[in-house]
């Protein structure tokens, strides 16, 4: 036997890839679900396309360069002579192709353009969700963007607006759903602070209605914009995409917490922009960058810590109403951070499915199999892809519900498979308002162990930093996948909000009966019974008890209700499409969260069991040695 070294002996098959798209069986079955036949035909080519796009060579080398060439900002703040100057963010090229890679595919743009009406957000996340482990959390500024472009859009549509404030927002509204990347922008969240983190009723911002005389100069002359009339002022702790063109921030006003548009950059007639002395360029909008944040994840993101003085902005809504016009917001970027988590999941499980294939281990008795013939990592793996299907069920019904609330004028009817969960259109809004902060929570965390699991799989090389092998570099997915869990609110803020929304004296009541209507509406069978037997318990806790005493048992609360709402659409997931593999999936999930006992693969023998096993994480009956197909 020849002795190996660094270039001989046994190297490892690099595993292969497949098209999330085609080959996830939750994203195929989430497709099938949810979709009108006419819709899902249309959309099909153009999503298998960018299922291909996502995992090119170029694509991977943006990401490495984005994580490797991390922004920064140059300069101190001033210039040789101590002279105050603005501060400059510099990203990478990987970054900036990225993001216009994202806009050109319209994960912001798509979600307001007409044609599909209620089912449009459910094709637009999907479509993020399979470019989300290829984006280097471009994402996140796009969730923000996505978010901005809606509360604009709800005030350019219902709210008295001055004529120059309905050009002003038109404008911000235009740039935001654009596809053309030259004049796209991207949006950034300003809320939190040092003193409150994610309770922003202690901001110490303050705005300050200061309008300009009618001769100042522009904030941008080529479009016409002038400067807001609110001057602010104040500090913010967190600040992420702040490259951004635009922001939505909450200051406070006399009249209380207060919700403000303001423009990044505007002009400057007397910048000098050239060594020359030339003058006339676009500077900060009262903006200082004080320093870039040192993030375990989202390395390539940047996220700071912001100075603002004098910053001009316009007044969203009313004042003392930020709180609500945030909401908005969030009820988006909630969403998008449990497509993100799921993004990570699924691209892990496609890591996962195309290792076990190459990788071979020891049998026993001097015998080698691969991995997809191990009962023992078939079945994991087909525990972890249950698990998965569950929070896409939930995520994808979110995204269903978001779509109703945008398309009340919809004339398509719901499909049947999803009749018994869609509810009147007067406790769509209600319903969403509790399935949110719900679904944002536990998807975010439950998704950073599959994550893991998924990164365990690969042995020691799935704990490395692969990118010399970007599409495998599981680790940096784990990374960014753990911090999902703690922007837009924490386990504990959104278990506090759940509670709050259902014991609301005015909207808590219909958020019951929405709740009450689509758990309560299904099949009658045994597993149904007890799905609504422990949903009759939990709403007997929630009546019983008040506010300030649930609050102490928010958490558990909260799973328990998402996990009654994801049995509940494991049991529609059956209805509409009937099988082997979805039963036992269904059953497992059931079993495990003490709703039922058996699961049908439990009694059969040991090749049985390995092949359903194959069936759930291949999403097809799987042939020993050979590729999984559909």
């Amino acid at each position: 036997m020849e002795p190996a070294s660094a270039n001989t002996g046994f190297f490892q098959l690099l595993p292969t890839l497949k098209n999330q798209f085609l080959y996830d069986p939750s994203i195929r079955r989430i497709f099938k679900l949810f979709l009108p036949t006419d819709i899902a035909r249309t959309v099909a080519p153009e999503i298998t396309r960018l299922g291909d796009e996502v995992l090119q060579q170029h694509v991977f080398d943006w990401v490495t360069d984005a994580e490797k060439n991390q922004p920064y900002i140059t300069g101190g703040g001033r210039n040789a002579f101590g002279q105050l100057v603005s501060t400059k963010l510099v990203v990478t090229e990987g970054w900036r192709k990225l993001q216009d890679f994202s806009i050109g595919k319209g994960f912001v743009g798509q979600g307001y353009e007409p044609g599909l009406d209620q089912y449009t957000r459910i094709i637009q996340y999907l479509r993020e969700l399979i470019f989300e482990s290829s984006s280097a959390n471009v994402g996140c500024p796009a969730a923000m963007a996505d978010g901005a472009a809606r509360v604009l859009q709800h005030h350019l549509r219902n709210s008295e607006l001055s004529p120059e404030e309905q050009k002003v927002f038109q404008n911000a509204y235009d740039h935001l759903v654009s596809r053309d990347p030259a004049r796209a922008w991207t949006s950034g969240q300003w809320m939190t602070e040092r003193i409150g983190g994610s309770d922003v009723s202690r901001s110490e911002t303050v705005a300050a209605y200061s309008p300009f005389p009618s001769d100042a100069p522009l904030c941008d002359p080529k479009e016409n914009i002038p400067l807001g009339p609110w001057s602010i002022d104040g500090f913010k702790w967190f600040s992420s995409a702040t490259d951004s063109n635009m922001t939505i921030l909450l200051a406070q006003t006399p009249k209380g917490l207060s919700a403000f548009y303001a423009p990044m950059r505007r002009y400057n007639p007397s910048l000098v922009v050239s060594a020359t002395g030339i003058t006339g360029g676009t500077e900060l909008n009262g903006v200082t960058i004080s320093r870039l944040k040192n993030k375990m994840g989202t390395k390539s993101l940047p996220t700071a810590e912001l100075q603002l003085q004098g910053m001009r902005g316009w007044l969203i809504g009313k004042e003392g109403q930020g709180i609500k016009e945030i909401s908005t917001i969030l009820t988006i970027t909630r969403i998008r951070s449990a497509i993100s988590a799921l993004g990570h999941v699924s691209r892990g499980l496609t890591v996962a499915r195309a290792f076990s294939e190459v990788r071979e281990v020891g049998a026993g008795r001097g015998k080698r199999m691969k991995l997809v013939d191990s009962a023992l990592h078939m079945h994991t793996l087909a525990d972890m892809t249950v698990e998965h299907h569950a929070m896409m069920l939930l995520t994808f019904y979110s995204s269903y519900l978001l779509g109703l609330e945008e398309n009340p004028s919809s004339t398509r009817t719901p499909l049947p498979a999803v009749t018994t969960v869609t509810p009147p259109s007067e406790l769509v809004t209600p319903l969403l308002r509790v399935v949110t902060p719900l679904l944002k929570a536990y998807v975010t965390k439950q998704a950073i162990p599959l994550v893991y699991a998924c990164m365990e799989s690969l042995g020691g090389v799935g704990y490395l930093e692969s990118t010399e092998s970007e599409h495998m570099n599981l680790a940096r997915l784990f990374r960014d996948t753990c911090v999902l869990n703690i922007w837009e609110g924490t386990t504990d803020v959104l278990s506090t909000d759940l509670v709050r929304a259902l014991k609301h004296p005015k909207g808590g009541p219909d958020s019951i009966k929405a709740l009450d209507s689509i758990i309560s509406s299904g099949e009658k069978g045994a597993e149904s019974a007890h799905i609504i037997k422990q949903w009759e318990a939990l709403r007997a806790q929630l009546e019983a008890n008040t506010q300030e005493d649930l609050v102490q048992d928010a958490r558990s609360i909260l799973w328990k209700l998402s996990e009654i709402l994801m049995a509940i659409l494991f049991l529609l997931d059956v209805k509409s499409s009937d099988g082997l593999v979805i039963r036992e999936m269904c059953q497992r999930y059931l079993a495990s969260r003490g709703i039922s006992t058996t699961s049908q693969a439990t009694s059969s023998g040991s090749q049985a069991n390995l092949d359903i096993n194959r069936a759930i994480v291949f999403g097809v009956d799987h042939v020993t040695g050979g590729a999984s197909k559909l």
